[in-house]
C-alpha cells in the first residue's frame, strides 16, 4: 500500500480534509510519567532492602560479638578452674597422675549459662626439644642419643635428629649435609618452628609433634609419657617395657623416681634413668573450648605451676 499522500486538489474548497496535514505526536506525557514512577520505586525499593540487609547484617554481628565476648569470658573462667585444680594437685601430691585431673580434663564444665571443655596435658610427659643442646652450646649426647630413638621408633628418618640439633646449637659446623644451612642457631620458641628446619616436612612433624615440647627442664614424667616417649629414655626400654610402665601407673602412680625399679624388667636398667625421669610436671598445656550454637572461643594456653600461681608461657585465643 502506498503511504505518501497525494498532492492536495487545487479546487478543493478550503478547510476541507487531507490526512497529510495531520502532524500526530508520539510523545506521551502520562506514559512517561509512569515509567519515571516506576524507576523511582524500583530505586526506593533497592535503598530499603539494601539498608534492612545491612541492619540485618550489623544486629547479627553485635549479637556474634557479644555471644563471642561472653564466651572468651567463659573460657578465661574454666581456665583458672583447671589452673586451681592442677595447683592444688601439686601442692597435695608428690606426683601429677592423669587420674588426679580425670574429673576435668575432657569433661564438659556447666559455667553460668554457658558450656565449656578443657583439655590437659602435662609438658613434661613430652621429650624436650631443647635439651638437645646444653646451655653452653654443646651437644647433650644423651637427650640426643633419646631423640633419635623416638625419631626411630615413629618410623621417621633419623636424620631429623642432627638437623634439630643444628639449627639449635650456635656453631657452624654440620652435622648432616645442609643442616646449617638458615639454622637459627638458637632454640626454638614453639614446636610448630620444626616447620622451619630443613629436611622436616609436614607429615614429619604430624607425626613427631605429639611427643615433643619446648617446655620443662628436659625431665620425662613417667607417670604421663606416652609409650614412645618411655621407649625414648633407653635402649633397654622396648615396647613391651614401656607397655608394663603404663600398666604398672595405673594400678600404682609412681611416687618418686626410683619406683620405676619396681617394674618388671627394669630392675637393673631403671638405675641409668635416674636424673633423667620426674613423678611430677610443673608445665601444662590447657585448652580451654566455649561454645553456644556456632560460635566458639578457644584458648590455648602453656602455664607453668608456681605455689599456687601460674606463670604463662604461652597464649593464644582464637
Amino acid at each position: 500500500m502506498n503511504n505518501k499522500c497525494k498532492p492536495q486538489n487545487e479546487n478543493a474548497k478550503p478547510g476541507s480534509f487531507n490526512a497529510c496535514n495531520v502532524q500526530v505526536s508520539l510523545s506521551d506525557s502520562g506514559g512517561m510519567a509512569l515509567i519515571i514512577t516506576l524507576v523511582i520505586l524500583t530505586l526506593l525499593t533497592a535503598l530499603v532492602v539494601e539498608f534492612a540487609y545491612g541492619v540485618y547484617i550489623n544486629t547479627n554481628a553485635l549479637n556474634n560479638w557479644q555471644e563471642s565476648q561472653r564466651l572468651s569470658l567463659t573460657a578465661r573462667s574454666a581456665l583458672r578452674l583447671a589452673s586451681g585444680v592442677i595447683s592444688g594437685n601439686i601442692d597435695n601430691y608428690s606426683y601429677t597422675h592423669p587420674d588426679l585431673l580425670k574429673d576435668y580434663n575432657g569433661r564438659a564444665l556447666a559455667l553460668s549459662r554457658d558450656i565449656a571443655t578443657v583439655y590437659i596435658e602435662d609438658e613434661s610427659a613430652k621429650f624436650n626439644l631443647n635439651s638437645l643442646v646444653y646451655p653452653n652450646g654443646m651437644l647433650n649426647k644423651s637427650a640426643y642419643d633419646s631423640f633419635v630413638r623416638l625419631l626411630t621408633d615413629l618410623r621417621l628418618d633419623p636424620d631429623i635428629a642432627p638437623r634439630v640439633a643444628d639449627w639449635i646449637d650456635p656453631d657452624a659446623e654440620e652435622k648432616t649435609a645442609g643442616s646449617e644451612l638458615k639454622a637459627k642457631n638458637g632454640y626454638l620458641d614453639s614446636v610448630d618452628e620444626l616447620l622451619l628446619v630443613r629436611g622436616i616436612d609436614r607429615a614429619s612433624y604430624d607425626r613427631v609433634a605429639p611427643y615433643v615440647t619446648i617446655y620443662g627442664n628436659g625431665l620425662v614424667n613417667v607417670n604421663c609419657a606416652d609409650v614412645p616417649v618411655l621407649m625414648s629414655l633407653s635402649e633397654s626400654i622396648d615396647k613391651e617395657t614401656a607397655e608394663r610402665i603404663v600398666s604398672y601407673r595405673e594400678n600404682t602412680p609412681f611416687e618418686r623416681p626410683e619406683n620405676i625399679l619396681k617394674v618388671a624388667g627394669l630392675e637393673t636398667a631403671g638405675a641409668s634413668l635416674m636424673g633423667r625421669i620426674t613423678v611430677k610436671g610443673t608445665v601444662f598445656h590447657i585448652t580451654s573450648v566455649a561454645q553456644a550454637g556456632p560460635i566458639k572461643r578457644v584458648i590455648e594456653s602453656v602455664l607453668e605451676i608456681s605455689g599456687r600461681a601460674g606463670i604463662v608461657k604461652y597464649w593464644r585465643e582464637i
